[in-house]
């Protein structure tokens, strides 16, 4: 979809790049976001796509789709363009969490989670609230030297992210469950924060 450089003493952001030419941004009615307007929509690709998928019409319909006669390939990745044209992943639509009709981008979370110095990963994701439909809790790890409390890392995202991106509740486990290929394995999470 694109590229980025990171060099010695200048790493590049986490899910941010410029796009190869084909690659786009699409609100939900398939209009192209502009860069540098803060409108969030999905990443369409255009090029050597397939043609859908094997014997599922409505799964290849909701994936590859014809936009201003050119057709794209759709897989569900929300993000926003930069004023520079550059790409900011935001995250899978599937794992959007909708508290109090704001939509919140679980890696989004996750990304300012890591950066505190003594967290070495997270995952967020959203469980059932009676007052907003959604809330945003979340486990986290720690290094082995830290001795630093859910609350301190809670704290630390408070200047960082809008408050009701911030997570409602944060669990600090030993490993943050992920697969062996280090996909985020959400479900064990769940369990996790459930037993807690």
């Amino acid at each position: 979809m694109g590229i980025s450089f990171s060099t010695h003493g200048n790493i590049a952001p986490t899910g941010r790049f410029q796009p190869n030419p084909g690659v786009k941004v699409f609100t939900d009615t398939d209009r192209e976001v502009a860069p540098g307007s803060g409108e969030t929509g999905v990443v369409a690709v255009t090029g050597a796509i397939p043609n859908g998928y094997y014997k599922d019409k409505a799964k290849t319909a909701a994936t590859f789709r014809e936009i201003d006669g050119v057709r794209y390939s759709i897989p569900g990745d929300w993000a926003t363009v930069e004023a520079d044209g550059a790409i900011t992943l935001l995250g899978r639509g599937s794992q959007c969490i909708n508290t109090g009709g704001e939509k919140v981008y679980p890696e989004e979370v996750e990304e300012a989670v890591k950066r505190h110095p003594d967290v070495e990963d997270c995952l967020v994701f959203g469980v059932a609230d009676e007052r907003f439909g959604q809330r945003v809790v979340g486990v986290a790890s720690r290094s082995e030297s830290s001795d630093a409390t859910a609350e301190e890392i809670l704290a630390h995202l408070r200047d960082r992210l809008s408050s009701y991106k911030v997570p409602r509740r944060l669990e600090l486990v030993d490993e943050v469950p992920r697969a062996p290929n280090g996909k985020a394995d959400y479900p064990t999470a769940r369990l996790l924060l459930a037993e807690r």
